[in-house]
């Protein structure tokens, strides 16, 4: 008992007491550690153990800025091939109507046909199908801007009327 109670005692168990919560502090610090060092590999990749944060952060600003080129080079590329394809749809047929009428009162029904076929700048043309009872037609007038270059008979003109008119989408 009286090693307990002397000093000597009193001492290795301080001590001991110390080794152990000295030991518990560098248990906690290592696992501590260790998650720094794997959050830190995450940050800045397997290699981080030889660059610091600042040149990490300057290694992304330069990455970024390469993108960003990149990425605004691809929009231009874009743009481009967009205006091109533009222009080359207004050249396409985006008005068309179709007027069935008969062309000479014969009572055989509306066997006649005029259709109009303009693209976006309103040119293109009408063609008219005349139907009789031993023959038929075919007439082409070129339409520019709207109206037909030679006389559009009225039936024509009806069609190049309905081909502009402005229809609802569904």
């Amino acid at each position: 008992m009286d090693e307990l109670t002397s000093t000597t005692g009193i001492v290795a168990i301080a001590g001991c007491s110390l080794a152990i919560v000295s030991l518990a502090v560098a248990v906690a610090l290592a696992v501590t550690l260790r998650r720094l060092r794997r959050d830190q590999r995450v940050l800045l990749g397997e290699d981080g153990a030889t660059t610091d944060l600042v040149e990490h952060a300057a290694a992304l600003e330069v990455e970024y800025r390469a993108l960003h080129a990149f990425v605004e080079d691809a929009a231009a590329r874009l743009h481009t091939r967009m205006d091109r394809a533009e222009l080359r749809l207004d050249g396409a047929i985006s008005h068309s109507a179709l007027v069935r009428y008969d062309a000479y009162g014969e009572m055989t029904g509306h066997q006649s046909t005029s259709i109009a076929l303009l693209d976006a700048g309103r040119n293109g043309v009408v063609l008219s199908s005349i139907m009789h009872r031993d023959a038929a037609r075919l007439y082409a007038k070129q339409v520019n801007g709207g109206r037909g270059e030679l006389q559009l008979s009225p039936e024509e003109d009806e069609a190049v009327r309905l081909a502009l008119e402005p229809r609802e989408t569904h």
